[in-house]
């Protein structure tokens, strides 16, 4: 009988452990709107103003995981994939700027050498 008595208690103990902890965890930890209402005016100006602009991101930031779990590989594999696609897309822009800059600076020195001759 002490047995079973020791292994109910057990068991009670477990519950009120497995149950209570995170329900307390749920019970204490504020909404987010009770914390921006604790937030100063300047602070709860300034997050209306972002929130717009994080809910953006976030939402690509979701799409772009969307994207990558449609392949076979890890999304970390295709993370990475995309970030080294987008970097060499970046220095292939900026390849295509400094040219036609060159092109602009040859131009007007054209230009400048022949309204000079002109003179």
């Amino acid at each position: 009988m002490s047995k079973a008595i020791l292994y109910l208690k057990m068991f009670i103990g477990g519950a009120v452990l497995c149950i209570g902890g995170p329900a307390l965890i749920i019970y204490v930890t504020p909404t987010e709107e009770e914390l921006f209402k604790r937030y100063n005016p300047e602070l709860q100006k300034r997050s209306l103003e972002n929130r717009q602009a994080t809910q953006e991101g976030y939402e690509h930031f979701v799409g772009k995981l969307k994207e990558y779990s449609k392949s076979n590989k890890p999304i970390w594999e295709m993370a990475a994939l995309d970030e080294a696609r987008t970097r060499a897309n970046v220095a292939e822009e900026q390849r295509k700027r400094a040219a036609e800059l060159e092109k602009r600076r040859e131009e007007i020195k054209r230009h400048s050498l022949i309204d000079d001759s002109v003179d």
